[in-house]
C-alpha cells in the first residue's frame, strides 16, 4: 500500500474539528449519564436497622485508694414503643452459706453449711417498669433476669430437701442484698418519647473486681425482642492494686506483716498511754 497524500491546511483543520466535536460530544454525554444516575443511599433499610442501642458512659472503673463509690451511665435508644430492662452481672464466684445455731442453748455456732458454685458476686436489675409487669416468667427464667431466677444449686442438691436448699438460697440472696451486691431498682430507667433511655448504675465501695457484663432488653408483649451486651472492667489500681496482689501471690508474708504491724502499733500505744 502507498503512503497518504499529506492532509492540506483545510483539511487538518477539518480532522481536527471532527475530533474535537466528537470527544466534546462524548464527554457531554458521559457528563448528562453521570448526572443523571441516581446518587447511592447512605440510609440502610429498615431490615438492617438495629431496634436497640446502648452503651456505657465508661467500660473501666477504676478502684483507687479511698474509693467510695461510683456512678455509670447508661444510655441507648430503641426503634419504637417498649420496655428497657437492664440486668449487670459480676463474675461468678463460689459461695459458702453457713447455719449457726445455739450449742447447749448457748454458744452459736456453725451447723451446717452449702456450697453454691457460679455464684454472681454482683447482679443489679434496672428497668422502666416492674419486671414482674411486662416479662413472662418463662422469659425472665429463660434469661436469668431476677435474682429468684438464678440457678443457685448447692453441690449437696441430691442429699438435702428442696426446703433445705431454698433455706440457704434465701439466705445466700439475703447476705448479698444486705452487703449492697444485689439490688432491684424498678421504674430507675428514665425515658423520653418512647426512644431515648438512660439509667444510673451504682456500685458500692465493696464491689468486687473483674470483667462484668451489662445487658440491655427491649421487652414488647411480655417477650424479650432485642439485646444489647456491653463489658465493664473493674479493677484496682495504684497502691491498693499493688498491697491487694501481693496478698494474694505472698499470703503467708502478707499475714506475717499484719501482725508485726498490729504488734507494732500495740506496743507504741502501750507506750504513748504509759507516758501519759
Amino acid at each position: 500500500m502507498g503512503d497518504h497524500p499529506p492532509l492540506k491546511p483545510r483539511n487538518r483543520f477539518r480532522t481536527g474539528l471532527a475530533v474535537l466535536v466528537g470527544l466534546v460530544s462524548g464527554g457531554l454525554f458521559l457528563t448528562l449519564t453521570s448526572q443523571q444516575t441516581p446518587a447511592a443511599s447512605t440510609t440502610p433499610p429498615p431490615s438492617q436497622i438495629k431496634p436497640l442501642v446502648a452503651d456505657l458512659s465508661k467500660h473501666i472503673v477504676a478502684i483507687t485508694t479511698g474509693f467510695s463509690g461510683t456512678d455509670v451511665l447508661m444510655f441507648g435508644a430503641t426503634d419504637g414503643p417498649g420496655d428497657v430492662v437492664l440486668v449487670v452481672r459480676g463474675p461468678s464466684e463460689t459461695q459458702v452459706v453457713r447455719r449457726q445455731d445455739k450449742l447447749a442453748g448457748v454458744i452459736w455456732a456453725n451447723a451446717a453449711s452449702m456450697t453454691f458454685d457460679d455464684v454472681p458476686n454482683f447482679f443489679q436489675v434496672t428497668s422502666t417498669r416492674p419486671v414482674e409487669e411486662i416479662l413472662s416468667p418463662a422469659a425472665r427464667l429463660r434469661h436469668r433476669i431476677m435474682p429468684d431466677s438464678l440457678d443457685l444449686v448447692p453441690r449437696t442438691a441430691i442429699t438435702t430437701s428442696d426446703a433445705e436448699q431454698e433455706q440457704f438460697r434465701t439466705a445466700l440472696l439475703r447476705l448479698k442484698e444486705r452487703q449492697g451486691l444485689y439490688s432491684y431498682q424498678p421504674q430507675a430507667i428514665s425515658q423520653l418519647a418512647n426512644r431515648l433511655f438512660r439509667a444510673d448504675l451504682f456500685f458500692p465501695s465493696n464491689v468486687p473486681t473483674g470483667a462484668y457484663t451489662a445487658e440491655v432488653y427491649l421487652v414488647r408483649d411480655g417477650d424479650i425482642v432485642s439485646a444489647e451486651i456491653t463489658p465493664l472492667v473493674i479493677s484496682k489500681v495504684g497502691f491498693s492494686a499493688e498491697v491487694f496482689l501481693f496478698a494474694y501471690k505472698h499470703s503467708a508474708l502478707y499475714g506475717l506483716a499484719a501482725i508485726v504491724v498490729a504488734v507494732a502499733a500495740g506496743w507504741v500505744a502501750g507506750v504513748a498511754f504509759r507516758k501519759s
